[in-house]
């Protein structure tokens, strides 16, 4: 990314109420120094947005202890830096191997140590007590054909026994890296809403969302710039926006901060009910040409194999922003248009499946038989890319 993205990323974050960016670092990588000088030196341009450094044990290996101790040291003093309690926040990705590292360099840095240890998870945590200040799940999507729960996350909350817990939140997963043994997908579906809804209802001390830019796995919400996306990824990340994900964000994130409710009086961020179509869908059926070797679930970890169309289910997705109540309608191609109610300010989320329906999408807010907001988003097709389903999705928005 160039300083300019940086800064246009940073500014498109505090828009949508984000405070900063957990910065993934691996320590073969031989830019990461000036990486992280543009990172800073755009959060410090811009102001408001604070950066924290999480270091990644699965890429490359484990990081040396002396280079963490440098780059915590190193960055700790800018005014971009996150801190929490006094002291410097530091995050990383698997490496509960190296747990015991950790003694030395937070007596090196005196940084808040919150990990993310999904090869550790939240039972086994406990063990580790001494060492953490807090902990971050990476248990972020559902296994199988269902919905995410909150278990997972309670079990955290409660192994850690009254320290920080980071609550993870992702829109959606799927990937296909062979280079990296990389083809599976989770379900995703109506996922933003509802994780929204449950972070609103937990409360926890911090979220973390997975993620603004990992585009390999499709779960990013940022803009997508075309010298990150990882080879062989740009065949379902091209022409697949997610930005208009980020509509929702001001909505979701001032309910959390406000516990459950979302003020539009706020002098600080002039939220107001105006009527907002999102909507978000694959654009083509499960059934439409083959899977390319995608399973729903991820194998390597040993979960069941599913196919990818029973996890990833044929339906527009579609969430709606209204100050009174409203009439939504949905239509797929010539169909028959769906139509809900939308009861009252906030917001609102539906799905409509397919039901053999393909052709443009179009979306409607209705109240007092005046359309207050629509929508047109790209034709659910059977024709495939290369004969391959793409089973990242379309994300758009009404103007």
């Amino acid at each position: 990314m160039t300083p300019e993205q940086w800064e246009s990323d940073i500014i498109e974050a505090r828009r949508c109420h984000i405070d900063g960016f957990a910065l993934n670092i691996a320590p073969q990588d031989s830019y990461t120094d000036h990486v992280l000088e543009n990172a800073y030196n755009a959060a410090e341009r811009v102001g408001g947005f604070t950066l924290l450094l999480s270091f990644d044990y699965g890429s490359g290996g484990p990081w040396p202890v002396d280079r963490v101790i440098h780059y915590i040291n190193t960055f700790r003093d800018r005014s971009a830096q996150y801190f929490y309690q006094g002291r410097p926040l530091v995050s990383t990705f698997v490496g509960v191997s190296n747990a015991a590292d950790w003694v030395d360099i937070k007596r090196a840095t005196n940084c808040f140590f919150i990990p993310s240890w999904p090869d550790c998870g939240p039972a086994a945590i406990t063990s580790h007590l001494d060492i953490i200040d807090g902990a971050f799940s990476w248990d972020a999507w559902p296994v199988g054909a269902e919905q995410k729960n909150t278990a997972s996350d309670e079990h955290w909350m409660q192994s850690l026994a009254g320290r920080p817990y980071m609550m993870p939140v992702s829109p959606w997963f799927y990937t296909n890296l062979p280079q990296w043994n990389k083809n599976w997908l989770w379900r995703g579906d109506d996922l933003w809403h509802y994780r929204w809804e449950q972070v609103v209802k937990l409360q926890p001390a911090f979220i973390q969302i997975i993620s603004w830019n990992d585009y390999g796995e499709s779960h990013y919400i940022g803009p997508v710039h075309e010298a990150g996306v990882p080879e062989g990824a740009g065949r379902y990340c091209f022409g697949h926006p997610h930005d208009a994900w980020r509509v929702l964000l001001p909505y979701y994130i001032d309910a959390y901060r406000n516990g459950g409710v979302v003020d539009s009086n706020q002098p600080r961020h002039h939220l107001s009910f105006a009527d907002k179509i999102v909507y978000w869908y694959r654009t083509n059926p499960s059934h439409a040409g083959s899977a390319n070797g995608t399973t729903g679930n991820n194998l390597g970890v040993g979960q069941e194999e599913l196919p990818p169309g029973v996890v990833s289910q044929d339906k527009v997705f579609v969430s709606v922003i209204v100050g009174t109540p409203s009439e939504i309608r949905i239509q797929i191609g010539g169909g028959t248009p769906h139509v809900v109610q939308a009861g009252g300010a906030g917001v609102h989320h539906w799905s409509v499946p397919f039901d053999g329906e393909t052709g443009t999408v179009k979306i409607w807010i209705v109240r007092e038989q005046q359309v207050m907001a629509s929508a047109t988003g790209p034709a659910i097709t059977e024709q495939c890319q290369d004969g391959n389903v793409n089973w990242n999705c379309y994300v758009g928005s009404s103007d």
